[in-house]
């Protein structure tokens, strides 16, 4: 399923959609779409597959945009509902405006924004070297990231997938 929203929509609508559209029964089993070898920009295993009964927010970073402000109410939407949801970040170069290693990414979003949410390793989220994830988000929902701060929620267990542009903040 596809689901395209334009800028005039309320910082809010996110949180407000996931709770709308949370259902769904839980799998023990990990899905394949969860199943990938994943790293944090601090090196450590990340592993989806342990959230894969709650909603995720994943959303492509960089240091140098014009969108990264949206780090604030990312975290804001992390804390306030870690319990319920995840939000996770992929940092990527692939529109030029991000850092070169994963220590500066992390020294920035920690020291700028005091980014506590899970943020991965440097990795590319369009073209022919884009990670697994994003790879799988495209085939969900028709639509890779055309900037920076795109936004993908992915229902539990992977059954449906929206995707909100850089334009609509967390």
């Amino acid at each position: 399923m596809r689901f395209v929203l334009k800028n005039n929509l309320s910082t809010n609508f996110i949180t407000l959609f996931l709770f709308i559209f949370f259902t769904g029964p839980v799998y023990s089993a990990c899905m394949d779409f969860y199943n990938q070898d994943l790293k944090t920009l601090q090196g450590k295993k990340f592993n989806l597959c342990e959230y894969q009964d709650k909603p995720i927010l994943f959303v492509n970073t960089a240091s140098k945009c014009g969108f990264t402000s949206q780090f604030e109410g990312l975290e804001k939407l992390y804390k306030e509902h870690s319990n319920e949801m995840l939000v996770v970040g992929f940092p990527s170069n692939d529109f030029n405006q991000e850092f070169k290693t994963d220590k500066e990414i992390q020294d920035f979003c920690k020291l700028t924004y005091a980014v506590d949410f899970p943020m991965m390793s440097k990795s590319s989220v369009v073209g022919p070297n884009v990670n697994p994830v994003y790879k799988n988000l495209k085939q969900m929902t028709g639509e890779a990231p055309m900037w920076n701060f795109y936004k993908y929620i992915v229902m539990p267990n992977a059954e449906s997938a929206f995707v909100f542009p850089s334009t609509v903040g967390p």
